[in-house]
């Protein structure tokens, strides 16, 4: 008896101190906001399962509190500027974007957008050289022997961290500018034809002019991008390389591309075996609220409630536009949760309720609200989708549009512009996205299409990182595209070369032809 309890420690010692090798080392380079919201459940569910995850972070993170306590660590750098650059940077760009976007023309959007870059440039250069010109930095990074590193190439730069420690590298994004990073540097192939470029509001059904439109938004998002890398970001690569480098030379180095949406949303297009979809990843069934919160929801009765939040970015509007949107909640029967730290409006009505911040995922997974107004962030767009919520999308900027106009065009929402709603347009709106059942149908179609995958999209995230930490990679899921020059890829080659043939053969048969004709005729006058 004595020996089969031996025998069984024995065994359980050695299973725990298996499983205590299996953990991997994960350094991880974050984004920021509803970015770094994302990211933090994968290092949770990576710490969960027995990883050690280290982030590495500058001082002035504008959202990131590391000096709060997490169950990973952190590895703070300073960098020459304070987060109030960033938090600046980010004001003028929300106010310039609500405020004068909406009537300004494409060249003065283009001047804009190309003013912002540099404006960015400037902090992420000096983000990087921080980096790189911090030895110490560099060799304490050395010395934790990483097995991957995982990056929100929000800010540039990890894949040259990547490079320099030789490790693995994850990418997490929902999609770049023009999709440039994806079709250029991780060879994604998007034909116009039928994949509409984010910046438009089109579907993979496109008329002719359509077409005409995303073929030209493609070209100019490739030349414009391709300028900026060209004079900003392959010249820091060069530099901090010590030898010409390209920008998307290392970026399509990734051995994974997590995507952070799913097909319940997508519109199908090609893609490539190292890009998986993870949409979703954060969401989980909704916990009790809290006794004050839960009482003002059930006051609601039979007509339910209202969940709106524009997100963490936004905290203020204007006088107009708050009393714009305060007037149209007033107007409808149902009790209202706002996410909204700035003045409270004067139009305000008794069954709206302000918060500076709400328990979003618990609140749309509530037995009792009818509607989510959104700004169209993908995080809270799959909270919506995976409890069944139908919306009234308020895009902004960045993703928003192209997230909110693809919930329309699968008719689970309902699409208002900023700058031009009117409070009629508000409760319309609410009034039919709730009182029309068909918003709610589509929803739970769509909800139920996203439970229905083979994996949870966080264990599906998780895998793929734990399969990159224990085979060193997966290079052998990058298409050779990556290696082959412009002219290859597009079989440039091959048709010159077949044309050659043809052309050749025709010039011999045509010299062919002469001669005979000649022979003959020269034949004939002999005769």
């Amino acid at each position: 008896m004595v020996s089969v309890r031996l025998l069984l420690l024995s065994v359980a010692l050695l299973l725990c101190g298996c499983l205590g090798t299996q953990g991997g080392n994960v350094l991880v380079f974050p984004g920021e906001y509803s970015h770094w919201l994302n990211m933090r459940v994968i290092l949770e569910e990576l710490v969960e399962r027995n990883h050690s995850v280290t982030v590495l972070v500058s001082t002035a993170s504008p959202s990131i509190n590391f000096s709060r306590p997490e169950s990973f660590g952190f590895k703070v750098y300073d960098v020459p500027f304070e987060k109030q650059d960033w938090q600046a940077l980010n004001e003028d760009f929300i106010k310039w974007w609500l405020n004068e976007s909406q009537n300004a023309s494409m060249l003065q959007l283009g001047l804009w957008i190309r003013d912002l870059l540099q404006k960015m440039n400037v902090l992420t250069v000096n983000m990087c050289k921080s980096m790189f010109n911090n030895e110490e930095l560099l060799e304490s990074l050395r010395q934790s022997k990483f097995d991957a590193l995982l990056s929100d190439p929000m800010f540039p730069c990890s894949d040259l961290i990547a490079d320099a420690l030789d490790l693995p590298l994850i990418f997490s994004l929902r999609f770049s500018f023009g999709m440039v990073i994806e079709r250029q540097c991780a060879q994604v192939p998007a034909p116009s034809s039928y994949v509409p470029s984010p910046e438009l509001p089109y579907t993979d059904k496109m008329s002719f002019f359509e077409r005409v439109h995303n073929f030209v938004t493609y070209t100019f998002c490739d030349v414009f991008m391709n300028v900026h890398l060209l004079t900003t970001m392959d010249t820091l690569y060069s530099e901090i390389k010590g030898s010409p480098t390209r920008f998307c030379e290392l970026m399509g180095k990734a051995d994974i591309w997590l995507i952070r949406t799913y097909w319940d949303i997508e519109y199908p297009r090609p893609f490539l075996p190292n890009f998986k979809f993870v949409g979703g990843l954060h969401c989980k069934p909704a916990k009790p609220l809290s006794e004050d919160m839960e009482e003002f929801v059930q006051s609601s009765g039979d007509d339910g409630i209202v969940v709106f939040s524009l997100g963490s970015m936004v905290k203020n509007l204007t006088t107009e536009r708050g009393n714009t949107v305060a007037t149209a909640l007033g107007r409808i029967p149902q009790k209202v949760l706002w996410r909204y730290s700035g003045e409270k409006p004067e139009t305000l009505a008794p069954n709206t309720r302000v918060y500076e911040w709400i328990p979003q995922n618990d609140l749309l997974g509530h037995p009792k609200t009818k509607a989510f107004i959104t700004h169209g962030g993908t995080n809270g767009l799959y909270e919506a989708i995976y409890h069944g919520v139908p919306m009234v999308g308020i895009p902004l900027f960045a993703d928003q549009s192209v997230n909110v106009m693809h919930m329309k065009t699968k008719g689970a929402a309902v699409v208002m512009d900023f700058n031009k709603m009117t409070s009629d347009d508000l409760t319309e709106g609410l009034n039919s996205v709730i009182n029309d059942p068909s918003y709610k149908e589509n929803m739970m179609r769509l909800s139920s299409l996203h439970h229905d995958q083979p994996m949870k999209p966080l264990d599906t995230a998780v895998f793929w990182i734990e399969f990159v930490m224990r085979n060193k990679g997966a290079k052998h899921l990058r298409v050779e595209s990556h290696n082959l020059t412009w002219y290859q890829y597009h079989c440039l080659d091959v048709t010159a070369a077949l044309l050659s043939v043809v052309a050749l053969f025709i010039i011999v048969s045509v010299k062919t032809c002469t001669f005979c004709f000649r022979k003959s005729k020269a034949r004939q006058k002999t005769e």
